[in-house]
């Protein structure tokens, strides 16, 4: 009875826990759905785009080369050109066209180019090649594919001509008017006729003898080397011999045992190369060489074709840059005819364009000058004589896109404000495009938009009428409209593209101005602010740097020219900031040459007033402020953070000139003089001489192939800090030349951001 009772006794104590353990799953499930409702609750009554915002970019998403950076950059309209009278572009592996007020329709479907491409004895394409129309008004593409430079006829759907290129050729250089190819084979040149006849121009063999490709480093708008008369009747061309300049040696560490490549680096004060032109004449074969004489060490720039082909225009500048000659010579004897006119300045003279024809009066031109101040137009006749000036005023001609078929009309962009507009007078962020009359020198808007903001980049049609826009400005990621000229009235929008940032978490970017170190210039900034800003806390800084001539860091396009890795340090909790300092382009030649003979002293101070204002922030944290840069950025960046060891925490300096001596002749004396002319600016820029002065983290890093800032300027500075018992890091991108590009520049941006995640965020300060 005792043992029964005792069972009975467990199975009710069983049946109990069975229960209380039924009810507690009861309660758990309970308990979930109430919180699945809650949370459904909470996604319906959350906007969507608030949920995103949780997305975080990765490097590869905001830095070229990275696996998936292409679908963050704003989309545009592939090979966008015109061709004739129509506007083309490429989607979908067809080639769009259409003319203005008319529907876009496929012109050029891949398989109908096959077929074309087939019946021509030619290879199929796998998909849309790129395109360039090689015939103004006309619809005719020209691409290359397999060894071949194919035209293709729109209209009549079939190749018209094939190139069969040299497989050792480059440097190709097309002639409308003839349709012969010129191109470089070595060191020498070649024409390819339509019907493949290949013909040598020249027969160099001396070692150190160039023909037909840029010279003088491709300073001076120079980038190229070939130059056709505009009938086709013969080519310019460049000879440079730099027999007499020092082998630099670059090693090639590909091979078992790595070998020496040297090439040729005129470093400042050193002896320089000489340049002559030649002018080949198709129908004999000979060349005339333009008697340039003595001193055979100056540069010749901006070579331009008379329209009758009798003469060719050269600007000659001396050694020393500070004088520049307009010359014209006879393309037909080589002798000179005349020195048109001369341009002086104390500091330097940069001739950057040719002279420019006018289409309806082949005895006027126009030149381009900083003479007054800014970059503007005048107009000359071919007696050298200053008929007026075409453009004035405190702002900068950027481009010349070309005239209307009559020459009433010149199209160009800008920095010239509108009354209309909102930004600041004298402090450009914005370009739009320009119709400047020729008789009146009035110039009339022609940029598309409604806000007269944003950086356009334009493209005329033959006719003149039309415009094609592409434009962005700080809220547009891009847009591209077709406007009319005459009144700038849009007549098709061909893209609005969406902002492919959308959806991520973005930061706050502010643009102004704050004072440079001379208490009056106004200096643009752009400041990015971190993510999920506090205002309480306290965030590590960086200042992004260039600070040297021909760059311009904040813009009036997208974001105001933020860079990807702006955005990214924003969202790990960086105050990023960059200031456009003396020196910098664009805001005339007084602002961009205040930094001649003493390379960094100006530039920087402008920088520490960018300090100052960082500090003025209450979230930055002042202990913690670094700098990044490369090129005359590494310059600025190593010397902040010699000068100012208290200031600069930690800084990462890419592919820095450490001493400008060693520098190439065309740029290093352009800005400095030569060193035995300016030794006190070369010594105070001359970083390795300061090399006992870091206190904080600095790394360095260099393309070990780098032709432009040579491999010597980072390994001298470390060869100084060894001496002055400092310890800076380095890191080496082997085969690589001046900037790290390709796959592995989010590498590059990774072991950036490493550094200053172990030496200036990581410091338990936030």
């Amino acid at each position: 009875a005792a043992l029964a009772t005792e069972r009975v006794s467990e199975t009710e104590n069983a049946e109990k826990v069975a229960h209380s353990r039924n009810r507690l799953k009861e309660i758990k499930m309970n308990l979930k759905i109430k919180i699945f409702l809650v949370l459904c609750v909470f996604a319906l009554s959350t906007p969507l785009k608030m949920m995103a915002q949780d997305k975080q970019f990765t490097l590869h998403d905001l830095i070229p080369g990275g696996k998936t950076y292409s679908r963050f950059v704003p989309e545009n309209r592939s090979g966008l050109q015109w061709a004739g009278d129509m506007y083309i572009y490429v989607e979908k592996n067809s080639v769009i066209g259409a003319k203005p007020k008319h529907y876009p329709e496929i012109r050029v479907s891949r398989s109908g180019l096959n077929q074309a491409l087939q019946a021509a004895g030619l290879d199929s394409v796998a998909r849309m090649p790129a395109f360039s129309v090689p015939y103004k008004g006309q619809q005719i593409l020209a691409f290359t594919h397999k060894q071949h430079r194919i035209h293709y006829d729109m209209q009549e759907r079939k190749v018209v001509a094939d190139y069969q290129l040299d497989k050792a050729g480059s440097n190709y250089e097309f002639c409308p008017a003839n349709s012969y190819l010129a191109f470089t084979d070595g060191n020498n040149i070649k024409i390819l006729s339509p019907d493949n006849q290949t013909r040598i121009v020249t027969r160099e063999t001396m070692d150190g003898v160039v023909c037909g490709q840029a010279v003088h480093q491709r300073e001076f708008g120079i980038n190229k080397g070939l130059f056709w008369s505009p009938k086709g009747s013969a080519l310019a061309f460049y000879r440079m011999d730099e027999s007499m300049v020092t082998d630099y040696p670059i090693v090639n560490i590909d091979a078992r045992c790595a070998k020496a490549e040297p090439q040729k680096y005129p470093m400042a004060g050193m002896k320089s190369h000489e340049v002559t032109v030649g002018v080949y004449n198709l129908s004999n074969g000979e060349t005339v060489w333009l008697q340039t004489g003595t001193p055979k060490e100056k540069y010749l720039t901006n070579i331009a074709w008379s329209p009758d082909e009798k003469s060719i225009y050269i600007a000659e500048l001396n050694r020393d840059q500070n004088e520049m000659h307009l010359v014209r010579y006879s393309a037909l004897t080589g002798e000179k005819e005349a020195d048109l006119f001369t341009e002086k300045n104390d500091r330097y003279v940069e001739p950057q364009h040719p002279v420019l024809f006018l289409p309806n009066d082949p005895e006027k031109f126009i030149w381009q000058s900083q003479r007054d101040g800014y970059n503007h137009l005048y107009l000359y006749d071919t007696s050298g004589k200053l008929l007026k000036q075409l453009t004035k005023g405190d702002w900068i001609v950027m481009n010349v896109l070309g005239f209307d078929p009559k020459g009433e009309n010149l199209f160009i962009t800008s920095t010239q404000p509108h009354p209309l507009s909102s930004f600041s007078y004298g402090t450009p962020l914005n370009i739009n495009g320009w119709r400047l009359d020729m008789k009146k020198g009035e110039t009339h808007l022609i940029s598309g938009g409604t806000g007269l903001q944003g950086v356009h980049n334009l493209s005329i049609s033959p006719d003149g009428k039309y415009a094609i826009d592409n434009y962005s400005a700080p809220d547009i990621p891009r847009k591209i409209e077709i406007v009319q000229t005459k009144n700038r009235k849009t007549v098709e929008t061909l893209l609005t593209a969406k902002n492919p940032y959308e959806g991520y978490a973005l930061p706050e970017i502010e643009v102004g101005t704050i004072k440079a170190a001379d208490g009056v210039t106004d200096l643009n900034y752009r400041l990015v602010k971190p993510v999920g800003l506090d205002e309480s806390k306290k965030y590590p800084a960086i200042i992004y740097v260039y600070g040297g001539p021909h760059a311009q860091l904040i813009t009036g396009d997208f974001m105001n020219g933020g860079r990807g890795w702006d955005i990214y340090m924003a969202q790990r909790g960086y105050v990023m900031l960059t200031v456009d300092s003396r020196g910098s382009a664009n805001r005339g030649f007084e602002f961009e040459s205040v930094i001649h003979r003493n390379l960094g002293v100006n530039e920087m101070a402008d920088q520490m007033k960018g300090v100052e204002y960082l500090k003025s922030l209450p979230y930055v944290d002042a202990d913690r402020i670094g700098v990044h840069g490369w090129s005359y950025g590494g310059f600025m960046t190593t010397n902040l953070i010699l000068t100012h060891p208290d200031v600069f925490k930690v800084g990462v300096a890419g592919g820095p000139v450490i001493d400008w001596s060693n520098y190439e002749i065309m740029y290093g004396e352009r800005y400095m003089d030569r060193p035995q002319d300016n030794p006190e600016g070369y010594k105070n820029a001359n970083l390795k001489l300061k090399a006992g002065n870091l206190k904080g983290h600095l790394l360095q890093i260099h393309g070990d192939i780098d032709p432009v800032v040579v491999w010597q300027h980072s390994l001298g500075f470390l060869k100084a800090c060894v001496d002055a018992d400092t310890y800076p890091d380095y890191f080496v991108y082997p085969r690589h030349e001046h900037n790290v590009t390709g796959k592995d520049r989010p590498h590059l941006y990774e072991k950036i951001t490493r550094y200053f995640d172990d030496y200036l965020k990581n410091t338990n300060k936030e």
